[in-house]
């Protein structure tokens, strides 16, 4: 007499899976289930059905902790954010006004003014007496 409880709907996946999916699944089967299968205390599809719901089980664990992780690292943001507006707000006005302008000054465009050639002033040729 077999002392196992599976879960029916686990059952009925099972039915629904291919050949190459119930590979799958048994491959990834560890712990007890592949001995348990081995002395033919389990049928394949009962392994199979067991081996499903403990990675839902695991699923959800990790879920779980995904959540918190993310929420950990959504304060751990919030806070960042609300120190670094504090620091923004004990700025000095000069920080701020030097601050707003390299921010939002746009670049002046320049345009070549009209260029107009200048005589080039002639050399000295002679050299300059000297007084004695």
């Amino acid at each position: 007499m077999k002392n196992i409880d599976i879960n029916i709907d686990y059952i009925v996946k099972v039915k629904n899976l291919s050949e190459d999916d119930r590979e799958r699944v048994l491959s990834r089967m560890g712990g007890k289930l592949p001995k348990r299968l081995q002395k033919e205390k389990l049928t394949v599809e009962e392994a199979i059905a067991i081996q499903l719901e403990l990675e839902d089980e695991q699923l959800q664990e990790w879920r779980a902790n995904m959540a918190v992780i993310q929420e950990k690292a959504a304060k751990a943001k919030a806070k960042s954010d609300e120190k670094s507006a504090k620091v923004k707000s004990k700025a000095s006005p000069l920080q701020i006004v030097k601050s707003a302008l390299t921010k939002e000054a746009p670049a002046k465009k320049t345009t070549p003014a009209a260029t107009t050639k200048v005589p080039a002033k002639p050399l000295a040729t002679s050299i300059p007496a000297l007084k004695k």
